[in-house]
């Protein structure tokens, strides 16, 4: 960790309240308006009710105390009751002599727990969707960053290999598979599956077993159709995967907590404390006891097991597998069965906050005025993959990140495309070639480069504003942490890039006729390149050294 400027003033002015207010509240620091410094608060304004002092009142109090410590170069009140700051000098060439002779931006290790994400969990019935796309780059991003602050993160994948959807699956590929060898007076059922990659998947098995399965069914064969097209189609999503640059720790099998026991298991806990009951021939459970909806059925009167009880048994699997906290990943359409879930694990006995769901909206795909739709049966959509071969993984994944889960968004493919600085993840990656360009352009010259020297020559107002954007990466981690939103970080790279971009605009960085402001500019420019990296790696995007 190195000097975080918004905890270090926070500190300070918890101390200067205790002795003011005598009572300590929340507050907030702020990066300062232009002209106002570097750091405002309103920490007077909040207080005045506690301290029973009007806020200007209070704020000359705290400014009185503030004003001593060796962290300000200078504290000022400003109407209606604003404290703002100005860091001094000392500590801004800190941070910047730490990064460069680290050679990193050291981000405290403050999580120690261990974690769990779920995401890109679906049935294995068709290639990954776009929409499926922006869950599995927000599950990998967030899982990064709280690795990052030191986390132990598991990244996991549920494969719904059991129940209705896969025998349907089974039975489209056997489909399929005789209509590679001629059959035609079969059809796919209705409610099946439709798209033509079964047709591919049928034409390697038929290479792979020819007429051995022609016109037969039976529980046996329709065992072996379900392994293969759950394979065959599990082979292809990892491919995807790679494609994207995500890749999983664990790929959980839905079938193995039926085989396992696992199901058994939390039946019988909840037929001990009467959370079930039979009507219809089903089993219920008893949803309404925990909160405001209807009961739902875990075994349906033929005996097979909704996805309700698997999943239910999945997540009781995670508690016992050791996650203090686990994060599942959904599509917005899955919001009514979060409450559900949550009951679920309050009748297991599993502990309030244990479950944490983030739910991300929907994608549309946008091709010039073009608005692509997407259907997953129907065979009449646009696989992740297609996308990724034609945006590229970088602004896929960054363009999945710059939007907040909870928001709708419009991939544009044409703005992921361009090379200019309307499209964020160029202009991001701009910001970091240019600055690898400049020490091309230093060696050139003859200009040398000593790390963490003639710091105290940066005295430009855009050098200050640079460093200080420097100090607010781990911020950003901890923002996008917290609100579990990868936006966070997106827009914090963003506004270091034109931080940066600001700073090669205004100051002369390479200049062979004054060396040693030269040096001091390259350090910042170098700290700053590190960062831009470290951001990017993040994010799963890669950091080009010449664009």
């Amino acid at each position: 960790m190195i000097f975080l400027l918004k905890e270090a003033i926070k500190k300070e002015l918890l101390g200067a309240i205790e002795k003011v207010v005598g009572q300590l509240y929340s507050f907030e620091v702020d990066v300062a308006p232009e002209n106002f410094g570097d750091f405002a608060t309103n920490a007077a304004l909040v207080g005045s009710r506690y301290a029973k002092k009007p806020p200007m009142q209070l704020a000359e109090s705290l400014k009185d105390i503030l004003k001593q410590s060796e962290l300000f170069e200078s504290v000022q009140v400003a109407k209606p009751g604003f404290l703002n700051f100005v860091v001094r000098k000392s500590t801004l060439i800190k941070i910047i002599e730490t990064i460069v002779e680290k050679d990193d931006y050291p981000v405290e290790k403050s999580g120690q727990e261990k974690i769990q994400f779920e995401y890109g969990s679906a049935n294995p019935t068709g290639p990954f969707t776009v929409g499926h796309g922006r869950q599995i780059v927000i599950g990998d991003i967030l899982s990064n960053v709280f690795k990052a602050l030191g986390y132990d993160v598991i990244r996991e994948m549920y494969i719904n290999d059991a129940g209705r959807q896969i025998r349907l699956l089974a039975k489209s590929l056997w489909v399929r598979y005789n209509q590679v060898l001629g059959v035609e007076e079969i059809d796919i059922p209705e409610d099946g599956y439709h798209g033509e990659y079964l047709i591919e998947i049928a034409k390697k098995l038929v290479e792979e077993v020819e007429e051995k399965f022609k016109m037969k069914w039976n529980n046996e064969i329709e065992g072996f159709f379900q392994k293969y097209a759950v394979d065959s189609i599990l082979a292809d999503m990892k491919s995807d995967l790679r494609l994207l640059n995500c890749s999983f720790d664990i790929y959980f099998s839905e079938k193995s907590l039926i085989d396992d026991g696992t199901v058994d298991e939390v039946l019988e806990i909840l037929e001990k404390n009467s959370y079930v009951y039979r009507k219809d021939g089903a089993l219920w459970f008893k949803v309404s006891e925990f909160v405001d909806e209807e009961d739902k059925v875990l075994i349906r009167k033929d005996g097979t097991f909704t996805y309700f009880l698997t999943d239910i048994a999945y997540h009781y699997k995670k508690h016992k597998r050791g996650f203090s906290k686990v994060y599942d990943i959904w599509g917005s359409d899955h919001h009514g069965h979060v409450p559900r879930m949550k009951a679920a694990m309050r009748a297991l006995g599993v502990e309030d906050g244990f479950l944490n769901v983030i739910l991300h909206q929907f994608v549309t795909l946008k091709r010039g005025d073009e608005i692509v739709r997407m259907s997953t049966r129907s065979g009449n959509f646009v696989t992740l993959k297609e996308l990724v071969e034609e945006a590229g993984a970088d602004a896929t994944r960054y363009f999945f990140a710059m939007i907040d889960p909870n928001t709708h968004m419009v991939f544009d493919l044409n703005l992921a495309k361009q090379q200019s600085s309307d499209n964020p993840v160029y202009y991001v990656q701009y910001a970091h070639a240019r600055i690898c360009s400049l020490f091309e352009q230093a060696k050139a010259k003859s200009v040398s480069f000593e790390k963490g020297k003639d710091l105290d020559l940066l005295n430009d107002k855009v050098e200050t504003d640079l460093i200080l954007r420097i100090d607010g990466f781990e911020d950003a981690l901890k923002d996008a942490a917290r609100t579990l939103s990868p936006n966070k970080l997106t827009q914090y790279l963003e506004q270091l890039a034109y931080d940066f971009h600001s700073f090669y605009t205004k100051c002369l960085i390479v200049d062979p006729k004054n060396m040693k402001l030269s040096n001091a500019r390259l350090n910042l420019s170098y700290a700053a390149k590190l960062v831009l990296k470290k951001g990017l790696s993040l994010l799963g995007v890669n950091a080009p050294e010449k664009m």
